[in-house]
């Protein structure tokens, strides 16, 4: 039996999903700090900055926070330029690899990061990488010059980060076109249920309660959102529509590495980030959104989530 769409639409999602949370990991384990403390660089954000926005060269603020897209202005210009006065953007490249290398031989295991299985997934993803394409695609274009990694974990999760920013920046894309700016995509996605809490994801994001608020009229005014917050019934179909249109953007990489080599390559991300969160990788309440179950991850591709950390 040849695979149908609907095959090969569950599994790129699945393969998508496996993969920011693969990426993902940096930012939650204590490597990264400890590589850009020697460089006086202490605070959450910037660790963030330094880890993600690094391959933009010295960007400044008006940049890094257009191609972030969900992150407050106030956050990100308090921090740049400024971060590049401690370590260059090819320092901050060569700490954050150093940095998941490390992360990523504690939390799955010497013995899995050197086998022949991952050096096979590293490759998969590394095909898939290749084949996104660059116009209009910030952070992916960004990634595509930084030299891969040797190592085959370090590499698998360099591909992953391409992957993950090719899926994102055309996620930006496709909120111009719904006229949803960045914190408006935020207030839908906590509360259509399917993404981080609002408790996390503001102040994580750097939104004051005023700004959080005025999004919400925006969106309630346009009939996406009740009176108490909720999703109506409209606001539900955009966000399934905009879901859907960014995978359908995103379908490049998986279609030429093939349904059944996306299905491996999923499978076997998906159990190197539940083998990382049992050793603790993620906090408690964002485990489920980074390692859901296998049961809720398998139905993945036809529920929606946001695609951005």
């Amino acid at each position: 039996m040849h695979p149908t769409p609907n095959d090969a639409t569950a599994a790129a999602r699945r393969c998508a999903q496996a993969l920011n949370s693969l990426h993902s990991l940096l930012y939650f384990t204590p490597d990264l700090a400890g590589e850009l403390e020697t460089f006086g660089i202490d605070d959450h954000t910037s660790i963030y900055l330094a880890g993600r926005a690094s391959p933009l060269g010295a960007a400044g603020p008006e940049l890094v926070t257009a191609a972030f897209n969900a992150f407050a202005p106030g956050l990100i210009a308090a921090r740049l330029p400024a971060l590049w006065g401690h370590i260059t953007p090819r320092q901050a490249v060569a700490a954050r690899q150093k940095a998941i290398g490390r992360a990523l031989e504690r939390l799955i295991g010497k013995e899995i990061t050197t086998s022949r299985a991952m050096a096979d997934a590293a490759r998969l993803a590394a095909a898939a990488a290749t084949a996104g394409a660059l116009p209009g695609r910030p952070l992916y274009a960004a990634n595509t010059a930084v030299e891969a990694p040797e190592e085959p974990h370090t590499a698998l999760w360099h591909a992953a980060t391409l992957l993950r920013e090719h899926r994102g920046d055309g996620h930006i894309a496709v909120l111009g076109h719904a006229e949803l700016t960045g914190i408006e995509a935020l207030v839908i996605d906590c509360a259509s249920g399917h993404g981080m809490s609002k408790d996390i994801v503001m102040p994580q994001r750097g939104w004051r309660q005023e700004e959080w608020s005025a999004a919400a009229e925006r969106l309630a005014d346009r009939g996406l959102v009740d009176v108490d917050g909720r999703l109506t019934a409209r606001g539900t179909a955009l966000r399934d529509t905009v879901e859907r249109e960014t995978g359908r953007l995103d379908r490049g990489p998986y279609a030429a590495l093939g349904t059944a080599r996306t299905g491996e390559l999923a499978a076997f991300v998906h159990g190197l980030v539940n083998r990382a969160a049992d050793a603790g990788a993620f906090p408690g309440p964002l485990r489920g959104f980074f390692a859901p179950a296998t049961e809720r991850w398998n139905r993945l591709g036809t529920a929606t989530r946001k695609d951005r950390t």
